[in-house]
Formats: structure tokens, sequence, C-alpha cells
């Protein structure tokens, strides 16, 4: 009974248009990448990127956002925190991260033929404390270079 009287009140409220927005601190950490790689994507498309994919899986990797910047394909990751207190989200992008990176990308390039064109990986960097409706967000192009072993890369 209890999940139909919260779902009933929720509704009720909404009806009424008393809608309370949750601070991000209220998210889980998979709300808070969610809600970060939205507003990722609405940024980068005010800065005139075109997204193409968003959250590309396949077993040894992913990519959160994947754009095109004029000629060059991009791959995104973002990273969102609620402070800096543990260190710069970008920080989390670390030498294993950019490995799985580099393999996700060259297999979305393989899967989509698109090995002929210049990409780059990106970085955006969300610290969306608790108290502020809007996030700081910092967009760090050409991140890293692509790594790995498999004789692709250095």
């Amino acid at each position: 009974m209890g999940g139909l009287w919260h779902w009933l009140c929720s509704l009720a409220r909404k009806m009424a248009g008393v809608v309370r927005r949750r601070a991000p601190s209220e998210y889980s950490i998979e709300e808070l990448g969610r809600a970060g790689e939205e507003y990722a994507a609405r940024y980068l498309r005010r800065l005139g990127f075109r997204i193409v994919a968003r959250g590309v899986r396949y077993a040894r990797g992913e990519l959160d956002l994947v754009a095109w910047d004029g000629s060059t394909l991009v791959f995104v990751e973002v990273k969102t925190r609620i402070s800096g207190r543990r260190g710069l989200p970008s920080e989390a992008v670390d030498q294993r991260k950019q490995r799985r990176m580099t393999r996700a990308a060259m297999l979305y390039l393989k899967q989509h033929r698109l090995l002929d064109h210049p990409c780059r990986f990106d970085v955006v960097a969300i610290v969306w404390p608790p108290s502020s409706r809007q996030p700081e967000i910092k967009l760090i192009r050409n991140a890293f270079e692509a790594v790995g072993g498999d004789g692709f890369f250095s």
C-alpha cells in the first residue's frame, strides 16, 4: 500500500504544480552521472558540437558521448561530482579509463566505417554542488591521446 500511497501523493503534487526538484546530492551515483551527461550534451550543442551517440557500450569499454566538432569526431568522457574535495572530476580519467575509451573508440570507428576521419578525446568535468542549481562545467579538448597495446597505439 505504501508504494501506491506515495505514487498517489506524487501525482497529486504534480497536478497541483508542486513538484520539488531534487538537489544533486539527493541523486544516486548513476542518476548524477546521467544528469551530468545530459547537461554536458546541451553544453556541447551550444558550442556547436553535433551529438551523434550517447552511452555507447561495448564489452571492453564505453563512450559517454560521441559528437562531431566540425569535421572531427570527438569521443567525450563526462565526469560529474558534487564537490572537488576528492579531486577534480577530470582526474578520474586515468590511464586505465583512457585505454578502455581508446578500445571503444576504435570499435566505434570500425563499426561506422570512420577510420579515415580525424578524431580526438575530450573530457567534460562537472562539479555540481548541492546548493547550486547550475553546475560548474569545464571542457578539456584533446584531453589525452589514444593509448593502448594491440599494436595500434603508443
